[in-house]
């Protein structure tokens, strides 16, 4: 992740209680004028505060009990629990916005909006507001690569630069550095990529995908620097570790992987994505997001964050922006991170994965290679790959780290009953998200549109916790299908 700045400043313009539920359309007009007495005034920025502070403030005017009112689901019932969930959500850790979407046995049984996408125009939270899903990425990369493997395009266990078009720039790398080039590149394998055991350890160096200024400044080429652009630069780093040996979260590992299904599909990483993976599942509006506001995609949420940092953009280089909008480079980070998403689209995606033998996607025996715990085992787990749940029991709980490892794009944990829970998490400034899948085809997504709290400072693992435990007050799970309700839009 970017490192924190130490200024904070409101991102967004204060709007009145009053202002934000009159543009809803919630407030007689009397009630407004009774209220108007009482809306708090813009003030000028907060004072500083550092990224791990547990308590702040959003901009003045954010107003918890009202917000949290709010809800929209197109006129479709959906289940109190998971209601309640997210009213909380927004009352205690003042979260403007999310989305929360169930699928059991493979009917969307809950979608709903919560709270507002923009605090500036009150722009509410539907089913269908896309969301940065971040680090969710990397399991619909992971579903790209098993399909070329599974057609023969691509060899899991071969070595990954062999097969991604980058050897000519790995050649170039040795012929200006000759032997200071790491040999190890050349060994690390497909499979080893997606299981996060290529070599590369952002706690030992750094993030590759958030150099984007320093990397173009080694280039001599304006910045940010793209993807492929980090490739080069990182073919003249050593590796952190032997490819195999153990695990360590690595968001370049993914971009790598991007470049890979570009190679073998004769496609952009996206288009190939969005037609071989995603249409098939009648999702059409799924994409690779863009850094700048400016750029947003209709429908899309705004992304409230406290503070600024530097641009990284040529254009207005080095200026304050606030974070989500121009302190990293988004479209660098297509197959690890970029993508925005519905709770609709991924619960489409989740439920997929429910029955092996008809998904429309990949074959069981590739379902099953995703799932499977790598060898050899895993001795340590990193806190990125532990989430907890609430039906983690003291025994479960005891043997964390044995009962949860990462696959092919997957978190996986495994259940004393036998079963095996599935997830992925992500997280961006302004942007916290969950996908999970359930040994007992209940899948669970949430996209909120802020990763921060004003209570604790592990918001994801709380909505983790969450998900499960209202999902345990579900007493009859309804027989309804929304998916049916929801129609398949082409796309632009």
């Amino acid at each position: 992740m970017p490192r924190p700045v130490t200024t904070s400043k409101p991102l967004l313009s204060a709007t009145p209680t009053a202002a934000i539920l009159r543009r809803i359309g919630i407030v007689p007009t009397a009630l407004l004028i009774l209220l108007a007495p009482f809306a708090p005034r813009t003030t000028p920025a907060d004072e500083p505060l550092p990224r791990n502070k547990t308590t702040y403030s959003w901009p003045d005017g954010f107003d918890a009990a009202g917000v949290s009112s709010l809800r929209h689901s197109a006129d479709l019932p959906t289940l109190e629990p998971f209601d309640r969930l997210a009213q909380r959500l927004i009352r205690e850790h003042h979260v403007p916005g999310l989305a929360i979407a169930v699928t059991e046995g493979g009917r969307l049984v809950h979608a709903s909006g919560y709270g507002v996408a923009d605090l500036d125009t009150g722009q509410p939270v539907t089913p269908q507001t896309l969301f940065r899903i971040a680090s969710i990425s990397k399991p619909i990369t992971a579903v790209a690569v098993l399909q070329l493997a599974s057609q023969g395009a691509i060899a899991l266990d071969a070595p990954l630069i062999d097969q991604s078009g980058l050897t000519e720039m790995f050649q170039e790398a040795i012929k200006l550095n000759g032997s200071k080039v790491d040999p190890r590149w050349q060994e690390v394998t497909v499979r080893q990529a997606l299981q996060h055991r290529g070599g590369w350890d952002r706690d030992r160096s750094f993030d590759p995908m958030f150099r984007s200024v320093q990397f173009a400044d080694e280039l001599q080429i304006a910045p940010p620097a793209g993807a492929r652009d980090v490739i080069r630069v990182m073919f003249n780093r050593p590796l952190d570790f032997d490819p195999g040996t153990r695990y360590a979260y690595s968001n370049f590992g993914y971009n790598l992987l991007g470049r890979l299904i570009e190679s073998k599909s004769g496609m952009t990483y996206e288009a190939y994505v969005r037609d071989k993976v995603l249409r098939p599942l009648g999702i059409t509006q799924m994409r690779v997001g863009r850094t700048r506001l400016a750029d947003r995609t209709p429908g899309e949420s705004r992304y409230h964050h406290p503070g600024t940092a530097p641009s990284v953009f040529a254009a207005d280089f080095g200026q304050p922006v606030p974070h989500p909008y121009g302190s990293w480079y988004l479209e660098a980070m297509d197959s690890h991170g970029g993508w925005i998403a519905s709770g609709i689209d991924l619960a489409r995606f989740a439920a997929a994965f429910d029955s092996p033998d008809q998904c429309p996607i990949l074959d069981r025996a590739s379902i099953d290679q995703m799932h499977a715990r790598p060898t050899p085992p895993q001795t340590a787990v990193t806190p990125e790959a532990v989430t907890p749940e609430a039906n983690a029991t003291k025994d479960t709980a005891a043997k964390e780290d044995n009962a949860v490892y990462y696959s092919l794009g997957w978190n996986n944990r495994e259940l004393p009953s036998g079963g095996v829970h599935h997830w992925h998490s992500g997280s961006l400034p302004g942007t916290s998200t969950i996908l999970i899948r359930r040994h007992d085809k209940k899948n669970f997504i949430a996209l909120l549109n802020t990763r921060h709290s004003r209570k604790t400072e592990k918001l994801g693992a709380e909505v983790d916790r969450a998900l499960h435990e209202a999902a345990a007050e579900v007493s009859t799970w309804p027989t309804h299908d929304h998916f049916e309700k929801f129609s398949i839009t082409q796309p632009d």
